[in-house]
């Protein structure tokens, strides 16, 4: 099993879960997240006053997947979240060694 942790643009959010939906993904987790990468924030005027917004907004989707669906699911959140723009965002693929289902005690894929 596979945990794949994707940074996307909020806009995109819907786009990404409907695209994975349609792929067989049954359950995701979705956190609003603030960070910067090359982006590096903006500055933005504000009545008048320049300042500096140095994390952006950004959503982070969490999928835990059996092995042989990872690159699938990799392939479709890239197609899904492109805008061709700096700050798409980042896809991080790591192991996950153990997956309970609490209320029916089911491990491994069974409990994905």
């Amino acid at each position: 099993m596979k945990k794949i942790e994707a940074i996307i643009k909020p806009f995109k959010l819907d786009d990404v879960k409907d695209a994975l939906q349609e792929m067989g993904v049954q359950g995701l987790s979705v956190i609003e997240v603030k960070g910067f990468g090359r982006q590096k924030g903006h500055t933005e005027l504000y009545r008048g006053a320049e300042y500096v917004v140095d994390f952006l907004p950004k959503v982070k989707i969490e999928i835990v997947l059996a092995e042989a669906q990872v690159e699938q699911a990799i392939e479709t959140i890239c197609t899904a979240a492109k805008t061709d723009k700096i700050g798409d965002g980042k896809i991080f693929v790591s192991p996950v060694e153990q997956a309970i289902r609490i209320r029916t005690g089911e491990h491994g894929e069974d409990a994905i």
